[in-house]
């Protein structure tokens, strides 16, 4: 990554640790609140994501600096994006509806080396078309269709371990709702690396079977 890129990427951190800074989100509504989560329907949006080596927290934290060079310049034709949120992390390999599913796959355990896919929400503003092209051959530009989830919010740092935990409450909470899962649980993650574990803003989500009355 070329300097400008990196004080580029620093800047970034700093900025999303701004508690006053607004950050775009994927557009979504929610359908339901209860104790332990809540069901969102999503809006299409694009991400551009890149698969990792490394546990879940240092996969995050490189796929974090590999995605903001792309939105800080390094693309062609130079042009530097606005900052969205969130990064997700899923396991490498799997595809982006039915093959995110099977709750029945085991997680890794904590600290294992594995390989993930990261990915990080564009702007809205942009088509598939009209987004610059990464100049890094290993970021993919992927449109996510509409799809429900069920997000379970919770702090803290993005190791395995602390994943697992929320995850295992949310599922144990749609379990006993009768919420049917159509999708494997991922990470979503709101800040920078250099956020102070204490404040950051972390989600395991998961898609479901969705059925308007």
């Amino acid at each position: 990554m070329k300097l400008a890129h990196r004080i580029a990427v620093i800047l970034f951190f700093l900025l999303v640790m701004h508690p006053a800074m607004a950050i775009e989100e994927p557009a979504y509504d929610v359908l339901v609140t209860a104790d332990d989560y809540e069901i969102r329907r999503y809006a299409p949006y694009i991400v551009a994501e890149v698969d990792v080596d490394g546990d879940m927290k240092k996969s995050g934290n490189d796929a974090f600096r590999i995605l903001a060079g792309y939105i800080f310049g390094d693309n062609e034709p130079g042009e530097k994006m606005a900052m969205t949120a969130p990064v997700t992390t899923k396991p490498a390999g799997q595809g982006q509806r039915m093959n995110m599913t099977a709750p029945v796959l085991s997680s890794p355990a904590e600290d294992a080396t594995e390989a993930y896919t990261c990915a990080f929400v564009m702007e809205s503003r942009f088509s598939m078309e009209s987004l610059p092209k990464p100049l890094d051959s290993r970021i993919r530009l992927v449109e996510i269709p509409t799809r429900v989830v069920a997000a379970r919010r919770y702090s803290g740092s993005w190791s395995n371990k602390n994943f697992l935990k929320n995850q295992d409450t949310l599922l144990a909470a749609l379990q006993g709702d009768g919420v049917v899962l159509s999708g494997q649980p991922w990470l979503a993650r709101y800040n920078s690396p250099i956020t102070p574990w204490f404040l950051r803003r972390n989600e395991v989500l998961v898609e479901i079977e969705w059925h308007d009355e």
